[in-house]
Order: structure tokens, then C-alpha cells, then sequence
């Protein structure tokens, strides 16, 4: 039964990773306004409204339809067709402000055994596979991006008694400049090896977020800046 769940939840994840490529675009509707990729997720929202974006690491296995519910539990085991699945999706967390420019979209994934969903984040350890893989793709049907890396990290989830510690999972819609310096001062600090670009306020972030097993409530986590 393993086995079998084992291949068949790789199997749904890359046939939702190919979701992309069965959407035929007409290519005289293709504008540098509008690219193809925008026009895909347009249509695929019309299969489901909580589908706000396409996540692609080139590359990678990391290539999935973004979600993003009223809550931050439901996309964890459910697909973008609201199917129950042990791969959930990859979601954009819920308290995530589209009215604001200057601020961070925090995505979450499984850590999956089968390769799938977030798993492939794991490899940013090596300084080598980030040199080979500095860019995040992120499309709305507005906006069509590449983000840059700029620090990838190892972190958990703290118990609230903690202090003095990086809680980046609390930062998304920033209030101030100050907040957002510190944020970025912290991500560098923490990077598992330096990566000479950065962010300075004003800047659009992206953080990609999934379990990790260096420690109990380990996370694994991957920041990058919009540059287009």
C-alpha cells in the first residue's frame, strides 16, 4: 500500500505541474502586457478562484499552482481541484495583502520523500545548486516575475517564551521601513552561505517555506527580491 501511495501522489504531483501545458493560448493574444503565462492562470482560476498564481524554479520539480484560502490549514492536504491529497498544495498564506506593494509573499509547501511539491528547496544548501538556480518565477495574471535569491536558511518554529530569535514567518505585510530592514538584516544573517545581492525597502519579497528535520519543527526556508 506504501509503494503504491508512494508513486501514485508523484504521479498527481507532475501531472499538476504540467497543468500549464495543457492550456492552449491563442499566440496572437500573447502581449508583452499579457504573456502566455499569465493568460494560463487566468484560465486556470476559472477552475478554481483560489488559484493566484504559478510557482516555477527552473530546473526543478518546483513547478505548481499557488493557492491561497481563508485559512492556512485547508491547501495542506487538499489539491487545487479541493480533492483530499497527502501533497496538499502549494499555498500563499492567507493573511498575505494584494493591496500593498511592498511586502512578502510567504509561500508554504510540503517537504514531500517523493521529490515533489517543496522538496527540491532542500538542495538550496548546497551554495553550488543556488549558483545554478538563482531565480523564482512567480505569475498572476497580472504580473508575470523573476525573483532573485538573496539568502536561504534554516530555521523552526519557536515557542512564544523565545526571545531574540528570527521569526520570519511572521513577517508578510510589513508596517514600516524598520520592519522591513530588520527583516532583511536578519534573512542575511542567518543565510547558510553569503549571496551577494539583497533587498532594500520598497523592494517586493517572496519566501518560499517547508518542513526541514535538522531539529524538531524544523523549517527550510528560500528569500528572494522581485527584479522584473
Amino acid at each position: 500500500m506504501y509503494i503504491i501511495d508512494f508513486f501514485s501522489l508523484k504521479n498527481e504531483a507532475k501531472a499538476e505541474s504540467n497543468l500549464l501545458n495543457t492550456i492552449k493560448v491563442d499566440e496572437h493574444k500573447i502581449t508583452k502586457k499579457e504573456t502566455k503565462k499569465m493568460i494560463q492562470v487566468k484560465t486556470l482560476k476559472q477552475e478554481n478562484p483560489e488559484i493566484v498564481g504559478w510557482l516555477e524554479i527552473k530546473g526543478t520539480n518546483v513547478n505548481y499552482p499557488v493557492l491561497q484560502g481563508p485559512d492556512n490549514e485547508y491547501y495542506m492536504t487538499h489539491n487545487y481541484k479541493k480533492e483530499k491529497s497527502k501533497n496538499g498544495s502549494i499555498f500563499l498564506s492567507k493573511d498575505y495583502d494584494w493591496n500593498l506593494k511592498c511586502n512578502n509573499l510567504l509561500i508554504y509547501g510540503h517537504n514531500m520523500q517523493n521529490g515533489t511539491m517543496f522538496q527540491d528547496l532542500l538542495k538550496y544548501e548546497d551554495i553550488n545548486f543556488y549558483n545554478s538556480h538563482p531565480i523564482i518565477n512567480f505569475t498572476t495574471e497580472h504580473d508575470d516575475s523573476e525573483y532573485q535569491i538573496i539568502a536561504v536558511l534554516k530555521s523552526r518554529v519557536y515557542y512564544k517564551s523565545e526571545q531574540n530569535v528570527f521569526r520570519y514567518y511572521y513577517f508578510i505585510n510589513p508596517q514600516t521601513e524598520d520592519e522591513f530592514n530588520n527583516f532583511i538584516e536578519n534573512a542575511k544573517k542567518e543565510s547558510l552561505y553569503n549571496i551577494n545581492e539583497t533587498a532594500k525597502y520598497g523592494d517586493q519579497l517572496i519566501t518560499l517555506s517547508t518542513c526541514s528535520y535538522h531539529v524538531k519543527d524544523g523549517r527550510f526556508v528560500v528569500i528572494g527580491k522581485r527584479s522584473t
